[in-house]
């Protein structure tokens, strides 16, 4: 992990009360720098974790690092304003670092979630969708939204989901195998659209000619 901080460091523009550190009258400050690395450092925890496989303690920790990010973020708390501690301004530096770990925590959920069994296709894409909305060229989250989306049986949007990531990273082969899928489920649907449309052309043909025939015999 490269060190957060050392010497050289920026000064402390503001502080912010650690998760669950208040206590009854009185809550346990933490300076910003303290947070983004302790934040920092539950994502290196997390990927940690996520190589050995433990996927359950991998996202326990992304989820206390995004927890840990959240009283930073004034987007998030923006709703909240004038109800807890004042968000402290962020230098260019911090902001860029917060969002960079909160990007790469959403991110390794979505790849955490998709190694599971039973795979929360719904919340794979919605946390894919919290990386595009500030990054909107990030292939991951464009592929995993893209293989969310499909298996959950929208083929058309996880085409432009794919689509996009190849154009980004047209040698991936995992990005090429799922735009793939997606074409020849589209086609599969189109076709079945055009056989549909063909039974019902048919059968109205077959109803107004049986209906010619009964009125010539009477």
């Amino acid at each position: 992990m490269e060190a957060v901080g050392g010497e050289g460091r920026p000064e402390v523009q503001g502080a912010a009360a650690s998760p669950g550190s208040s206590g009854r009258g009185q809550s346990s400050v933490k300076p910003v720098w303290a947070l983004l690395e302790e934040a920092t450092q539950m994502k290196t925890e997390g990927n940690a974790f996520y190589r050995e496989k433990n996927i359950r303690s991998a996202i326990g920790r992304y989820h206390r690092a995004l927890l840990i990010l959240r009283g930073l973020d004034s987007d998030v708390m923006s709703s909240v304003k004038g109800f807890g501690p004042e968000i402290p301004a962020l230098t260019p530096e911090q902001q860029a670092l917060m969002r960079s770990t909160q990007v790469d925590c959403y991110n390794n959920l979505a790849a955490c979630l998709l190694q599971k069994k039973n795979a929360d296709y719904a919340r794979v894409h919605e946390y894919s969708l919290r990386v595009l909305q500030w990054q909107p060229g990030n292939v991951k989250a464009l592929y995993r939204a893209g293989v969310a989306t499909l298996e959950m049986g929208d083929a058309q949007t996880a085409k432009q989901y794919l689509t996009k990531a190849c154009r980004e990273q047209p040698n991936d082969t995992n990005v090429r195998k799922h735009l793939q899928k997606a074409e020849e489920k589209l086609n599969r649907e189109l076709q079945k659209e055009k056989a549909m449309y063909r039974d019902m052309f048919s059968s109205g043909l077959t109803s107004s000619s049986a209906e010619g025939v009964t009125q010539t015999d009477s």
